[in-house]
């Protein structure tokens, strides 16, 4: 499985920005949101159209420092519930986001809160972080979610690097994420390749792309795959099936679970 192209990630900034807008026009903003319980609808939107600010405004500026969002133009949102309104500030968000990043190409150098230092980072980010928010939309409003499969199993790879930074970071939940002679499998049933093998080593985990036989592994769609993975759903739903030491896949679910 390789990345996806720089114009892809952009060109889906913009896609999942629109279907989570549509979603949000037609709904009650003061749902709760089941994979972010802290928020409602309207907390959710308002965290990407702010997210997406903020990275744009990085790559606009070519910042080499993180800029504090107090700086960022416009990232509360509009005044007052009007769901139209918070649709529209949605799409022009993302609108002005992608549109940097393509001006500015995958190479330019900006700061990122990663070890990549280049836009490439932001686009690749954004597109995941509005994507796994739209799902959080749909499941609020309950809503069929789908996405295209080639998406949903980058999703899986960029958070499998983000688990892996956090642990080399220090961060103590994914530090926990150790062990000799374990392994977790993860298999997309509907693509071909689309299969990841999670490593527990003394020192850390490790991943890599492969088909073999682990301690656990959880199967099933690959975007059902994404959703359990990114703690959207549960492990035995959606068509998921769980084969071997559950509580070894539940242990890697219980200490990737920050961001």
């Amino acid at each position: 499985m390789t990345l996806l192209a720089h114009a892809r990630y952009c060109d889906e900034i913009l896609v999942q920005t629109r279907r989570l807008a549509e979603l949000v026009e037609d709904a009650d903003l003061t749902l709760r949101v089941p994979g972010c319980p802290d928020w409602n609808l309207r907390e959710l939107a308002v965290h990407v159209g702010g997210a997406h600010r903020w990275a744009g405004e990085i790559v606009r500026t070519r910042a080499a420092e993180d800029i504090p969002e107090g700086q960022v133009p416009d990232t509360g949102g509009p005044s007052g519930d009007d769901p139209a309104a918070l649709a529209e500030w949605l799409a022009a968000g993302a609108a002005a986001t992608a549109g940097a990043l393509r001006e500015a190409g995958p190479d330019a150098e900006v700061w990122t809160w990663a070890r990549e230092r280049r836009t490439a980072f932001w686009a690749r980010r954004m597109a995941h972080e509005t994507a796994v928010h739209r799902a959080d939309a749909a499941l609020a409003t309950g809503t069929a979610f789908e996405v295209a499969s080639d998406l949903a199993a980058d999703t899986i790879t960029e958070w499998l690097q983000i688990v892996a930074f956090a642990q080399t970071e220090g961060d103590p939940e994914a530090a926990e994420l150790r062990g000799g002679g374990r392994s977790l499998h993860l298999h997309a049933t509907d693509v071909p390749g689309a299969e990841w093998l999670i490593e527990f080593g003394e020192e850390g985990f490790t991943w890599r792309h492969s088909h073999e036989k682990a301690t656990v592994a959880l199967r099933g769609p690959v975007t059902e795959l994404m959703l359990a993975f990114n703690h959207r759903q549960k492990p035995d739903e959606g068509g998921l099936e769980v084969l071997g030491d559950r509580g070894l896949l539940d242990f890697w679910l219980e200490r990737s679970s920050f961001g």
